[in-house]
């Protein structure tokens, strides 16, 4: 296992050296030029999604497919990402994980926009889209499209399944001494009643529960740079500078490096708001919407509350923490959140308790579908794409062991499973990348048609 853990360590610093950096951030600046940016649009984005276009087909509202993409999104790696980037980049990181957060924003666009552009109807109604099919229908590279779908399968029992639900039965046996076979047995009751029930069952869930988590952390952690205020300038200047000079962090953050800073910042700001990975654009796929342009939107606003603001103000709570009590222990991630949290009285334990819980149970549910349609892609190439029994059967399957790895993934260590997961956003990121540069002028065109000339409304 040591050797397994090693291998997959070595494997994700090769992802993600400078060329990977590179390929995510040249893909978020060229398209925020080449869109002109579509940041500016951001307040009209978050009013559409609380629109419904009723008549227009597909399977959920916007809203429904946003909750569904943000449930994915704002999971652990809102909290112990942002943290474990502190602790392997220094401070500095947080900065890289906002401006992939800021700039992803266009890339979150324009995944949303292909989604729709290149869905397919299925025979019994439903809406099936997602990189694979840009990849197909797009480019016509159905070989990186089966690849994707491929990638996409293994990373929902990694990032989505066995380290959330390892997170939960940690979180309850350290915090209220539950065992995690009790844990991990509740979470699967819960999480199965809500996935068999298929997307709108996962949408309405996630619906309801990602108002409440999102209102709860951001007031929870306003509350705490209230009382941390002397510490909040502070740690924004140290941000700031230690992001391009590793000396300005000084103590134990000393020997890390610019490129280390930007390195964990990036890899954990598309962790955290998955902008270029190509999740997102599967559920958005589902969505009701008169045109690509306005999913794309409201695509784009789920990137915005992941990044801006959620990672932001995390980022601030843990480095103005560190500056605040210098006994904190910030070579570890999960361990400097909790120390940090803990340090604020009455309201620390319980913020990080049911922030980790909620975040990281809705992360389960948006990830079983993203790697249900991707299996639904798999098995499709391997019968006629008319043949809605097969696909169905493959759902079943896929459904049931990814409850089973919900037990799995509460009782065993997964050291292993973090780095798998870094290596299997990267291979996904890859295709879709290429999609969204090679599919540019696509993009232009669609937002040329409905945005730039004010058709918002049309068909």
């Amino acid at each position: 296992m040591q050797q397994l853990n090693d291998f997959f360590s070595l494997l994700s610093g090769y992802l993600w050296g400078w060329p990977m950096i590179i390929l995510l951030l040249g893909t978020h600046l060229f398209l925020t030029v080449r869109l002109r940016f579509p940041q500016r649009k951001i307040f009209t984005a978050i009013k559409l999604s609380l629109k419904r276009d009723q008549d227009a087909p597909g399977d959920v509202s916007q809203f429904g497919a946003l909750a569904t993409a943000l449930a994915a999104t704002i999971g652990t790696g809102n909290i112990i990402g942002v943290a474990t980037a502190v602790a392997l980049g220094g401070p500095g990181a947080v900065l890289w994980c906002w401006l992939t957060g800021v700039f992803g924003i266009s890339t979150k666009y324009a995944e949303g926009l292909l989604a729709i552009k290149y869905r397919e109807k299925t025979e019994d109604g439903r809406m099936l889209g997602g990189p694979m099919y840009a990849l197909e229908r797009g480019l016509g590279w159905h070989k990186m499209a089966i690849l994707f779908a491929l990638f996409t399968a293994i990373a929902s029992f990694g990032i989505g399944n066995t380290v959330q639900a390892n997170a939960i039965a940690t979180l309850s046996f350290e915090t209220y001494g539950i065992s995690p076979y009790v844990t991990g047995a509740v979470i699967c009751l819960l999480a199965g009643a809500v996935i068999l029930g298929g997307v709108k069952s996962i949408a309405r869930v996630c619906t309801m529960l990602v108002p409440f988590m999102a209102i709860f952390y951001v007031v929870g952690c306003i509350a705490i740079l209230v009382m941390n205020a002397a510490y909040v300038w502070p740690s924004l200047k140290l941000i700031c500078q230690s992001a391009f000079s590793p000396a300005a962090a000084g103590g134990g953050f000393v020997g890390t490096t610019v490129m280390m800073a930007a390195r964990y910042g990036i890899a954990r700001g598309l962790f955290s708001n998955e902008s270029g990975m190509g999740s997102a654009p599967i559920v958005a796929a589902a969505a009701q919407t008169r045109n690509p342009v306005r999913q794309a939107l409201v695509s784009a606003s789920g990137t915005f509350w992941d990044t801006v603001v959620i990672c932001a103000l995390t980022g601030i709570v843990i480095v103005s923490s560190i500056i605040a009590y210098p006994d904190i222990d910030y070579t570890n991630g999960a361990v400097l959140t909790k120390a940090a949290f803990s340090k604020i009285p009455h309201i620390g334990a319980p913020l990080l308790t049911v922030g980790l819980l909620t975040f990281a149970f809705s992360t389960i549910l948006g990830w079983s579908y993203y790697g249900e349609r991707a299996v639904e892609y798999l098995s499709r190439q391997t019968k006629a794409h008319t043949d809605a029994a097969h696909g169905h059967r493959s759902t079943l399957v896929y459904r049931s062991l990814y409850i089973v790895a919900l037990f799995v993934g509460s009782i065993v260590n997964l050291s292993v499973v973090w780095n798998l997961a870094d290596c299997m956003n990267a291979l996904m990121a890859i295709p879709n990348l290429l999609s969204l540069l090679f599919l540019s002028g696509v993009i232009v065109a669609e937002t040329r048609r409905y945005l730039w000339t004010g058709r918002l409304d049309e068909e």
